[in-house]
């Protein structure tokens, strides 16, 4: 049998609709599979003003069951003889079988006796009318209404129901409004009022009626209109999957149409035109070979009739807001950026971290230090105090505040408009980035250093006043910031390491009352996850990503070197040898303590050999450490593996004499240290 669900809302906001489909399809399966109704698919569908799923496949009545309901002790329940007691039959009466047909079970915690019985399974439509309410009322939602006498919540207000168990109408009420079998159409294009005879029928009743419910489908049908249009005009849409995926979940009949606009305000900047038409009016623009085309398509929620009329609506709304877009731009251009620094003092960056401009001197002083760190030179150095600098500035003027999301990029159409230097205007856009996963990172070194620098001062900051990610929450981005900063580190393999980079901006944290050694401890443990998930993302196992974090996590590129060879490593045959010798002496190195190895305390062969073996691989092994090349490093350590077991056999390691075992516990610790320079051989599974 096929299962029809509808629920009839008002106008759902379109970032509400995917994160719902996923948790109602999951949470439809599990029920039902509770419920003993598992069904063959199960398929989720959304427009702004429905939620529908589609269950195929499902039986008409739960299975049979065999219950087994725990009584009394079976000591309680027969007496010495065998016979039942008073309580086995009371027991059974309660249950409704005969005292004889009780069974005896050994527990955990005894043996008991039991009452076996058939639960005959429910109808479908039973069980369907008797969990959709409750189903639909855990459904979340980003925010919740109210309406009328309802005490309900719900995403927003619920107009209709239809539920479909083939032709059979599922019966229940939520939201005070009771389930049928009549949906509706199109807003305006279709019938207020449509009866479903069954539930097959559910997809094409709706598309007579202007309602296309798959957001599959309709997003095709965007993606195919679009480009089609697109192409008649020379050009490609730029279609990003944030703004196609919006427009699917704010249509129900999609059609695409073509406008045009004034090509005189090409000369504002293309980001400027692009975001117009993107964030504010949901338009895709079109590029042609030598630019931004003067077109844009949107995409209308019915048919095609009187498309001239809408086309002509919003050719006027975007001929004023692209007049808007221009004004400010030509106003922001009347100030360079450099006037603009004095005015990050009026806004305020976070209450206990002062203003802009408080943020950008910090800035400005640890992309100093950075850069000195990775020995810029002269001309890098007065780049990257210009940038940042100017870093911010650009979040005083019309069009970022206008569009927030432009930060960055008017900064750096400013300031070449300005005649900066190119290094300094791509630096004021790169500090931002990246901005999401899977973004692309900064590629100049000023905008590299500043960007880590901007980050690492934001998070250091936020913790130092007690501002930190808790559960879903993250009002700052610190998560994303620390992961850019990682992930920056891996991809330049600057030579900086986070432990000193962080220590430099907590240095430079505001209030003289800040812990700046616990502020440390908690953001520098902050990025140890982030580094993992590094690691993850590079195909490392668990256990590897562990073993090497646990030697240091610091230098980013170190550790993915590492982490690499490692794992390459781990599958060959010798691995298991290395890992044997490894632990073999770390157990014992563990008692040592910090004494020197005095060669003349040797009494027994192998604990010379062993000493000249490790001096010498030392020797070897140095330039692959410092080219981080970890697998030669590794295959030369193997080498030990047979020393180690002589000096095993043929050394009594805990001998009575304190200074022998001293000195053999220190040699042992220096096998460990040297062996132990990649990962921590402890944490390895094989």
């Amino acid at each position: 049998m096929n299962f029809l669900l509808e629920i009839g809302t008002e106008e759902m906001p379109a970032r509400f609709l995917p994160p719902l489909l996923d948790e109602l399809k999951a949470k439809l399966r599990e029920r039902l599979a509770e419920e003993r109704l598992a069904p063959e698919k199960v398929r989720v569908w959304a427009t702004p003003r429905r939620i529908a799923c589609y269950v195929e496949g499902l039986p008409e009545r739960q299975e049979d069951r065999l219950l087994a309901i725990k009584g009394p002790p079976a000591r309680v329940a027969f007496d010495e003889e065998g016979r039942p007691t008073r309580a086995a039959e009371g027991f059974a009466r309660s249950q409704g079988v005969p005292v004889e047909e009780l069974r005896r079970r050994k527990t955990d915690n005894g043996e008991y006796i039991f009452a076996e019985k058939v639960e005959k399974g429910e109808q479908a439509a039973a069980v369907l009318a008797r969990i959709m309410p409750e189903l639909l009322g855990s459904l979340s939602f980003p925010k919740n209404m109210r309406w009328g006498w309802e005490e309900t919540r719900f995403g927003r207000p619920v107009r209709w129901l239809v539920a479909l168990l083939g032709r059979e109408v599922v019966s229940f009420q939520f939201a005070g409004v009771r389930s049928g079998r009549g949906s509706r159409g199109h807003r305006f294009a279709g019938a207020a009022e449509i009866p479903i005879p069954a539930a097959e029928d559910y997809l094409d009743l709706m598309e007579e009626n202007y309602v296309i419910v798959d957001q599959n489908r309709r997003r095709g049908l965007i993606t195919d209109q679009v480009r089609a249009l697109a192409r008649e005009e020379g050009g490609e849409a730029l279609m990003p999957e944030d703004l196609l995926e919006e427009v699917t979940y704010l249509v129900e009949y999609p059609t695409a149409f073509l406008g045009r606009f004034d090509p005189a305000f090409l000369e504002v900047p293309e980001e400027v035109l692009i975001t117009t038409m993107r964030g504010h009016q949901r338009y895709f623009p079109v590029r042609g070979p030598e630019g931004l085309l003067p077109v844009f398509i949107g995409v209308r929620n019915g048919g095609s009739e009187h498309l001239e009329v809408v086309r002509a609506g919003n050719e006027k709304v975007l001929r004023a807001r692209l007049a808007d877009a221009r004004f400010f731009f030509e106003e922001d251009l009347k100030r360079p950026l450099a006037d603009r620094v004095e005015g990050l003092k009026r806004v305020v960056f976070q209450e206990d971290l002062g203003t802009l401009y408080d943020k950008s001197m910090r800035v400005r002083r640890l992309a100093g230090i950075l850069g000195e760190k990775v020995g810029a030179d002269r001309d890098l150095l007065t780049q990257l105090d210009r940038a940042a600098f100017l870093a911010k500035a650009d979040l005083d003027t019309h069009l970022v505040y206008e569009f927030p999301e432009l930060q960055g990029v008017m900064g750096r159409e400013y300031a070449r408009r300005e005649g900066e230097d190119e290094a300094v205007a791509r630096a004021l856009y790169e500090q931002y980035l990246p901005r999401f996963a899977g973004d692309e990172l900064p590629e100049t070194p000023a905008g590299t250093l500043l960007s880590l620098a901007d980050k690492l001062d934001t998070i250091v900051g936020c913790f130092s006043v007690g501002i930190q990610p808790s559960g879903s929450k993250d009002p700052y981005g610190l998560r994303r910031q620390a992961t850019g900063v990682v992930s920056i580190l891996h991809a330049s393999r600057l030579s900086l390491r986070l432990d000193e980079m962080i220590g430099h901006a907590v240095e430079g944290c505001p209030g003289a009352d800040v812990d700046r050694q616990e502020v440390f401890k908690m953001v520098h443990a902050f990025f140890r996850p982030r580094v993992a998930n590094l690691l993850a993302e590079q195909g490392i196992s668990p256990d590897v990503i562990e073993a090497v974090l646990r030697v240091d996590y610091d230098d980013v590129p170190d550790a993915v070197a590492r982490a690499r060879d490692v794992m390459e490593f781990k599958g060959r045959p010798d691995m298991e040898e290395l890992l044997i010798a490894f632990r073999r002496a770390n157990n014992l190195a563990e008692k040592a303590g910090e004494e020197e190895i005095r060669p003349e305390l040797f009494e027994e062969e192998a604990e010379g050999t062993l000493y000249r073996e490790l001096m010498a691989l030392r020797e070897r092994a140095q330039p692959y450490l410092e080219s981080r090349d970890y697998r030669s490093f590794l295959e030369t350590a193997v080498g030990l593996k047979p020393v180690i077991d002589a000096f095993f056999d043929g050394v009594l390691v805990m001998t009575d004499d304190a200074r022998l075992r001293a000195n053999r516990l220190a040699l042992l610790r220096e096998v460990s240290r040297f062996l132990g320079r990649v990962a921590d051989w402890d944490a390895l599974t094989l």
